[in-house]
């Protein structure tokens, strides 16, 4: 599972890692993936700080090219269940920026891992008109080929992701088996207190 966790990261990464001519037009989502998902490979094998585990780094890659790519509120929203729709105004940004956090974390140990991965991504059948589709794709690499899948939303012209299946699990619904204890216990303050808990071990063991 953790392996499958890290692929995820990195499938995400992969995807979202759009340069600014890829964004200007409107592309298909297939073949939006198949650019992106070589173009972030492409820049982390040329950056030996990332492959160190430079997390300033990481995290500059992270904040400039994956997150303006991603609905995150609605990966969070989804991942926290029905609570977030109780969750004051406050409580949401502490999710959102506690989330956020975690997952700049986690690819920092997936980019370091990338060595001689490609993306294979499958071909698209999909209606023209179609705004929320799935995007099938294989990490390949040493070993077995690893399932990687995408769901994607219509974004004007282009894309945005909010979740992805690594393996046969889809990202949320495996966040929001997590979260679910916490949120029984204590409420979405329990959950954000975790997560900030969780960052901060996680933050020490790089320094």
């Amino acid at each position: 599972m953790q392996r499958r966790f890290w692929m995820a990261a990195l499938g995400a990464a992969a995807l979202l890692a759009a340069s600014p001519l890829v964004r200007a037009e409107a592309v298909a989502a297939d073949a939006f993936v198949k650019q992106v998902s070589a173009d972030v490979i492409d820049a982390v094998k040329a950056d030996k700080a990332i492959q160190s585990g430079d997390v300033s780094r990481i995290r500059a890659l992270v904040d400039a090219k994956v997150m303006p790519h991603v609905n995150f509120q609605r990966m969070t929203a989804s991942s926290v269940g029905p609570q977030w729709r109780s969750a004051t105004p406050d409580q949401q940004k502490r999710m959102l920026t506690e989330f956020q956090t975690l997952m700049v974390n986690t690819y920092s140990g997936a980019l370091t891992q990338v060595k001689d991965q490609t993306v294979v991504v499958r071909p698209l059948r999909a209606a023209p008109d179609q705004t929320e589709l799935v995007v099938r794709s294989e990490v390949r690499g040493k070993g077995d080929p690893i399932q990687l899948d995408y769901r994607l939303e219509k974004a004007g012209d282009g894309w945005k992701i909010y979740d992805v299946n690594v393996g046969g699990f889809w990202l949320v619904d495996a966040y929001k088996g997590q979260f679910a204890k916490d949120l029984s216990s204590g409420g979405i303050d329990a959950l954000i207190t975790r997560l900030a808990e969780k960052n901060k071990s996680l933050a020490t063991a790089k320094n």
